[in-house]
């Protein structure tokens, strides 16, 4: 409304909820429960609490959020170092099974150097066989968040509303293509060019390369 007023339209609070009623404009949220699982079996305690993170590559925080297309959706996986806020890796889907998450962390791995530890959600994906597996075959250390505690993976929470918020629904994609560019050029932003006040004005790829 600042931004309209601004520009010379005298608008208030009531009549722009009135024109977004008008033509439909609705905010976009991600899907419900992708973290709910029903697998007590591999369940992981929350390792993070009161520990000292100095250097890239010692915790790695990953997730899955929900993105809307103009027709349809897919999913994004991302793997964040917490120490840099660096994006290490990341892929789309239109599905979310446990084989797609082990890929893209197998391949991060074999394209940067395992981390210490890795920290998820208690979505069904992590909960999973194949990936408590995967992840302890590589000598890691597996954290899990506290049920109900969606700010035990804040950073990359952080991350999907930076994506979300300055890029992706200011430019919905018609397609998966569109989504998958539109992912690459944010990503490339935000690793490379934007400087983090909590990293004292360093860019992620900065933080990330001079310590790794």
């Amino acid at each position: 409304m600042a931004e309209l007023n601004s520009m010379g339209y005298n608008i208030n609070i009531k009549r722009l909820e009135r024109l977004m009623k008008i033509v439909r404009w609705k905010t976009l949220y991600a899907k419900p429960r992708l973290s709910s699982n029903t697998n007590a079996i591999y369940k992981y305690p929350y390792l993070l609490k009161g520990l000292e993170v100095n250097r890239p590559n010692i915790v790695w925080c990953i997730d899955i959020t929900f993105l809307p297309m103009a027709t349809g959706y897919l999913y994004m996986f991302g793997i964040l170092d917490i120490y840099s806020r660096y994006l290490v890796g990341w892929d789309i889907s239109n599905s979310m099974t446990a084989e797609w998450c082990c890929e893209i962390i197998s391949k991060t791995i074999d394209s940067k150097t395992e981390p210490t530890i890795i920290n998820s959600d208690q979505g069904s994906q992590f909960t999973s066989h194949l990936y408590t597996e995967l992840i302890l075959s590589y000598g890691i250390q597996i954290s899990m968040d506290s049920k109900g505690r969606a700010l035990d993976n804040i950073f990359i929470e952080r991350f999907w509303r930076s994506l979300k918020q300055e890029c992706y629904y200011l430019n919905v994609p018609m397609d998966g293509l569109d989504m998958f560019e539109l992912i690459k050029k944010h990503v490339k932003f935000y690793n490379d060019e934007r400087r983090h006040q909590s990293l004292n004005y360093e860019t992620p790829l900065s933080r990330y390369g001079s310590s790794a």
